[in-house]
């Protein structure tokens, strides 16, 4: 009997290290990431489905827009889209890169660049750059949601 117990110990640690996390690889998950929000660049782009851009931001997410209200949680960030999308000639899309990684992996942030059309003040559509940050953060399903989304609006002119 003492034997077996013996014999159980090395199939127990196996087990544990067997069981043990992959190590992070920063490489193949940036290029997730970055997949990941460009599906979702691409889903706002489009300016047609509210539901889907929204579900690409954590139900906690915070929304800063320049000169605008800050849009805290989801249904905050979906009226946004949403006013956003039946503006006539609203129109966005935005690059990111660069995936900076927490420690452990489970946030990670990216800047960016964007390019919004909208009307005016004489009313007639403009278009103009931003830059921005989107911080993200895997939640427990696995999939990356952005979490803190931030943007500003170069000044008009020279730098």
């Amino acid at each position: 009997m003492r034997t077996a117990r013996y014999l159980c110990l090395p199939a127990a640690a196996f087990l544990l290290c067997g069981c043990s996390p992959a190590p992070f690889d920063a490489k193949a998950e940036g290029e997730k990431l970055l997949r990941r929000d460009a599906e979702w660049s691409q889903t706002a782009s489009a300016g047609r489905d509210v539901d889907k851009t929204v579900s690409y931001w954590s139900d906690d997410a915070l929304l800063v827009p320049q000169g605008q209200p800050i849009a805290e949680g989801k249904a905050a960030i979906r009226a946004f889209v949403e006013s956003s999308f039946k503006t006539p000639g609203f129109h966005i899309q935005w690059k990111s890169e660069k995936p900076v990684f927490s420690p452990d992996g489970q946030l990670a942030w990216l800047r960016g660049t964007t390019s919004t059309t909208a009307p005016g003040p004489d009313g007639k559509l403009v278009t103009f750059p931003s830059r921005g940050v989107t911080v993200w953060r895997r939640d427990a399903d696995g999939q990356w949601r952005c979490v803190v989304d931030i943007w500003n609006d170069p000044p008009p002119g020279p730098p």
